[in-house]
């Protein structure tokens, strides 16, 4: 019995942070007698509730070419091996809470063949190699996920699933289609939602609609309100939106990205353009007149790809740090920053694994610290790129 009570009272102290203390102490009479005196004391203590922190790790559309999937192929086991694409920048993944990033291929089985554009279909192999790079969340929703129909959607999940990687946008289920993505990380519950502006004309089948989230604003305010009613402290949305190779959002996509502010969305992750767009952190007024932080990039660009026009090999990981703080609740995003990324084909190579990620940064200091392995070439190529990465972007918020 003494153990419950003792169980209560502190349950009433930590939900309350109010409590009572009980302080004796020992007091003599005139002839010396030892009496004993109860003094009760109140005391209102404050408990410190701390603020909270999620780091966010973004990258850009994993696209899968014909050349990368031929450069990852080792015919000895006919098997295929992408890791040493990301063994450069795999660090960047190492220390975040949750990274997330857009998968715009498919992977339909080998049975139905590994294909390029405008059809993509890529090796199971890529997915579990994602998985081991870092990626914990991929948006699924873009013009390419019914590339091959309707099945290869369906087994694209199902490949994503067998690999412990979570995805938003394409579902196989009408059921599933209403699961929304809700999680809680380090004490902050966060949504995610994810839309395309189309499938490239494939249409979806009659009867399974559910199964690609489009844009439409009437869906989007329904899904925002249901997700807040679920009482998540941010919400963020992949967007795959705008004009292929711009290197400016459209006018739609700016106000597409006013209309999700303007409902309630935090963060806005943008893809599909193959260029990096830029960034904007904004003040966004609420209905009630309260404000709150607001992060915005139109477009990360490509993260793996087989791409080589000009601006499809630059982009970012990108970091975001979003804070709850522990007294009112309020959300805001501390800091910002990125890591110049470039997705480097050594075309002379007579062996496989031509394609890698480089930091930009990182291999520039290489080679004006002596490291000329990289040529010189490349060094100016890098130098040029990483100049026109930070004026698309502009720069770095931190608190």
């Amino acid at each position: 019995m003494k153990k419950i009570v003792l169980l209560v009272f502190c349950v009433i102290v930590i939900v309350t942070g109010t409590f009572v203390v009980k302080n004796f102490y020992v007091k003599k009479d005139d002839n010396n007698n030892v009496m004993s005196q109860e003094v009760m004391q109140e005391e209102n203590t404050e408990i410190a509730i701390e603020d909270k922190t999620v780091k966010m790790t973004v990258a850009g559309d994993v696209i899968c070419h014909n050349t990368n999937f031929f450069d990852a192929y080792n015919p000895d086991t006919d098997s295929y091996d992408f890791s040493y694409t990301f063994e450069n920048i795999k660090k960047y993944f190492e220390d975040c809470d949750i990274a997330i990033g857009t998968l715009e291929t498919n992977f339909a089985g080998k049975s139905v063949g590994y294909s390029n554009y405008p059809l993509f279909n890529s090796p199971e192999q890529l997915a579990t190699d994602l998985k081991e790079l870092g990626f914990d969340i991929l948006a699924t929703a873009n013009n390419h996920c019914l590339d091959k129909g309707y099945n290869g959607l369906v087994n694209t999940l199902n490949e994503l699933d067998k690999n412990g990687i979570e995805h938003m946008g394409t579902y196989t289920s009408e059921e599933s289609s209403k699961e929304y993505l809700i999680k809680d990380i380090n004490g902050i519950k966060f949504a995610f939602l994810n839309y395309t502006y189309g499938t490239n004309g494939i249409s979806i089948p009659a009867g399974r609609e559910y199964a690609v989230n489009l844009i439409d604003k009437d869906k989007i305010k329904t899904d925002l309100e249901n997700v807040k009613s679920q009482n998540v402290d941010v919400i963020c949305v992949n967007m795959h939106w705008g004009e292929e190779y711009r290197l400016k959002p459209t006018d739609e996509q700016i106000e597409l990205g006013d209309f999700l502010f303007e409902n309630g969305v935090d963060i806005i992750l943008g893809s599909h353009t193959h260029c990096l767009e830029p960034m904007e952190k904004r003040t966004v007024t609420l209905d009630d007149g309260s404000t709150k932080d607001g992060f915005i990039i139109y477009s990360l660009g490509n993260f793996m790809s087989g791409q080589n026009a000009d601006y499809t090999r630059q982009s970012v990981i990108l970091n975001l740090d979003i804070t709850k703080n522990g007294e009112n609740g309020k959300i805001s995003i501390d800091n910002i920053e990125y890591v110049p990324i470039y997705m480097y084909n050594y075309y002379t190579s007579k062996s496989a694994h031509r394609f890698k990620i480089l930091d930009m940064e990182e291999e520039i200091a290489k080679y004006e610290a002596g490291d000329t392995s990289l040529g010189s070439t490349m060094y100016n190529t890098l130098k040029n790129e990483l100049e026109e990465v930070k004026n698309i972007l502009g720069e770095e918020f931190t608190n």
